[in-house]
């Protein structure tokens, strides 16, 4: 794993099309901005985790509970 530091509005940049940028930091808790194409999907660890979990079939997702993709 590459540990870097940074300080609140300093950035770093993965692949140069991502750009990830501390917004604030307050006690134990750091607040990160993200830029990336539309394309890149962004996740919380947890949520991409069920996500994994669903797309694999170890969990049932209620048919209420799936959105319709929009119409764009």
């Amino acid at each position: 794993m590459l540990v870097l530091s940074r300080k609140k509005d300093e950035s770093i940049v993965i692949n140069d099309s991502i750009i990830v940028t501390v917004v604030e930091i307050r006690r134990d808790k750091v607040r990160l901005g993200f830029e990336a194409p539309k394309d890149v999907p962004i996740h919380r660890r947890e949520v991409y985790e069920a996500i994994k979990r669903v797309e694999q079939g170890e969990i049932a997702v209620p048919e209420s509970d799936v959105d319709e993709p929009a119409d764009d």
